[in-house]
This record gives C-alpha cells, structure tokens and sequence, in this order.
C-alpha cells in the first residue's frame, strides 16, 4: 500500500469508490478506486473537461454509475450538499432562500446562527430583500451559507469560489477554516485556483482524461514533476506553486 493510500485508510472512510464507470457522450470517467476520508478537506483538480464535475455528482448521489459501485459508508443525500459557482436562487426574500434547507428537513431555525452568518457574509440588515436582486458575488454568498445551514456531513463545492475577488475569496476560506474547526466534516473543492486550494486542502487528487492519476498532499504532488499532465497544468494554474517557480527560488537564495 503507498504511503497516500494509507494515510486515507488511516480515517474512516466518507465515500468509496470501486471500479466505477460513467460514459457521456464520447467522454468516459473511470475510477478504479477512490477513498474519501471523513472530516478532512480534500482538493480535486485537473483541466477542463477531464471528470471533476461528473465525479463530483456520482458522489452527491446526483447521477448514477454504468458500472462499479459506490459505497456511501451511511450518509444519506439528507447528509450532502452540492455547491455551484452560480446558486440557483428561489424567487423569495433572503431569509428565506437561506432557511429553506432547513424547512426541507424539519430543522428549526437558530437565530443566533443564521444572525451570525449574514453579517458574516455582510448581507445583514438586508434578509428580506428580493435574493434575485443580490449581486452575483453576494448570491454566491448566500448560497455557500444556505449549503452550510444545515449541517452537512458532506460538501463538495464545484467551481463555488471562482471569479470572487480576493476579499471574498478570503472571506470564504476563512469561513471554511472556522467551520472545519468547529464542526469537522467532509469538503471536497474543486477549483482551478491552486494558491487557494492549498491554503485549505488536506490532500489532493489530480484528473486527466476521466481518471484519477495522482492523490496525496499538496506537497507529494508539486513533487511529481515526472507526470507531464500533471507537470503542464502546474505550468499554467500553479503559478507560485508550480516546481520550475519553486527551483528559480531556490537557486536565487544560493
């Protein structure tokens, strides 16, 4: 077993993955076997349509496999929430976008919580406004809020961060952070924003053509210059992170 793998094993397992199949069109993901530990926050990258979004369904019990089997280890789709870059947005108040999770489980409403997440997110004072008439920036807000409402063992934001400016990038990171530390659960963040996927990730799982081809720490990753896939998109999404920055780095301190 690699050391990767058995750092993942190391945790009770959040989802698994084995020998799964999905054809759409011409493309095909294929995963021989993925393991998603509980309570960790895991990145998933890789170039534009390599799988991630299709992945990222199968797990959120959204789409079905042609093949394989995907053991969800007791979460129930109840148990899981999946949140795009554009949230879709009832045609209702603030309020009431952000609770309706809730009113769907029969939760009652913290006022407390939800108080302390809008002026987080700085929409305070603004709960029964029109959710449609918020910027697309402030519906990205409120939508990550109305995916964390609940309490969900899972989370896998899809894209949710891009094309926020850095205050907002910021902003949600650091709610992240504070969440993971209060409540421990299961992230799973696709982005293309490597800077930002390091500052939060765990680990980290690099896609190509429908398969998984590289999994392990940050770290682990950057140091497999050996994987060109791997390699040309550290070219062009790792910026600072990408090895050759790191050597020119190196060799200027000598």
């Amino acid at each position: 077993m690699e050391k990767n793998d058995a750092q993942e094993a190391a945790q009770p397992p959040c989802i698994k993955l084995k020998g799964v199949e999905k054809k759409l069109g011409n493309f095909t993901l294929s995963i021989d076997e993925l393991i998603v530990g509980e309570r960790g926050i895991y990145g998933l990258v890789g170039p534009n349509g390599c799988g991630k979004t299709t992945l990222a369904k199968l797990m959120a019990s959204l789409m079905e496999p042609d093949r394989g089997s995907i053991d969800m280890c007791g979460l129930r789709p109840r148990d899981i929430t999946l949140l795009s870059r554009k949230p879709y947005m009832m045609d209702d108040t603030v309020y009431n976008n952000l609770v309706y999770p809730l009113r769907l489980r029969n939760i009652k409403p913290d006022p407390l919580l939800i108080s302390d997440y809008i002026a987080f997110m700085g929409l305070k004072g603004r709960e029964k406004q029109r959710a449609r008439s918020l910027s697309s920036g402030e519906q990205q807000k409120l939508g990550f809020l109305r995916a964390l409402i609940f309490g969900p063992r899972l989370i896998i934001a899809d894209e949710a961060m891009t094309a926020l400016d850095m205050d907002s990038l910021d902003l949600f990171e650091n709610l992240i952070l504070s969440e993971q530390k209060r409540n421990p659960v299961t992230w799973i963040i696709i982005s293309h924003q490597m800077t930002h996927v390091r500052r939060l990730a765990d680990s980290l799982f690099f896609m190509y053509g429908g398969k998984i081809e590289e999994r392990g720490s940050m770290e682990e990753i950057i140091a497999k210059a050996d994987n060109p896939h791997l390699e040309q998109y550290l070219r062009v999404y790792g910026g600072e992170i990408h090895p050759s920055s790191q050597n020119r780095e190196a060799a200027e301190t000598k």
